[in-house]
């Protein structure tokens, strides 16, 4: 299966819409991650598997890659954590939501809680331009999200309240 989520990353003081997309295979289980990730992206591996697993849900034991889009874009730091957990959820049907048209960012710790993260207000303008329709963001981040009118912020606390509310 494949899953496709809307996250954003930092270009100076503009927010960059990145599209991150999951494919799930049968095969030999492992993990890719491409589209010039660092260090602290290709940390997620771990963040995400402990964050699924100890939020209860399946972590998906096939091929997986992960696909991070603008490829010419270096990806940054721990925000798309949260994308990337919930792509692994959409893709192995664990969530069945449409998510066309939301955006979403957070560091996952081990246990599912979501942490802040840095740029939320240049990411939230980024969404309201590009015509999304909502923003899912950890918590203590709601306040900056906030600031822009015509776009609903979700706050969330940890994945466990993304999944109910992806899930309706």
């Amino acid at each position: 299966m494949l899953a496709q989520i809307y996250s954003c990353g930092l270009l100076g003081v503009e927010g960059i819409i990145v599209t991150v997309e999951i494919d799930l295979n049968n095969g030999v289980p492992g993990y890719a991650i491409v589209g010039l990730p660092d260090t602290g992206v290709k940390e997620s591996r771990e963040r995400v598997f402990s964050a699924i697993k100890n939020s209860g849900y399946r972590y998906p034991h096939k091929h997986i890659t992960v696909n991070m889009a603008p490829a010419d874009l270096k990806k940054e730091g721990p925000s798309y954590d949260l994308p990337i957990a919930i792509g692994f959820l959409a893709a192995s049907e664990q969530i069945k939501a449409d998510l066309s048209e939301i955006m979403m960012v957070g560091e996952l710790s081990l246990n599912g809680d979501i942490k802040r993260v840095n740029g939320v207000l240049p990411m939230t303008l980024a969404a309201k331009k590009a015509g999304l329709k909502a923003f899912i963001v950890p918590e203590d981040n709601k306040n900056e999200a906030a600031i822009v009118e015509g776009i609903d912020v979700l706050p969330v606390s940890n994945l466990s309240e993304v999944i109910a509310y992806l899930n309706g």
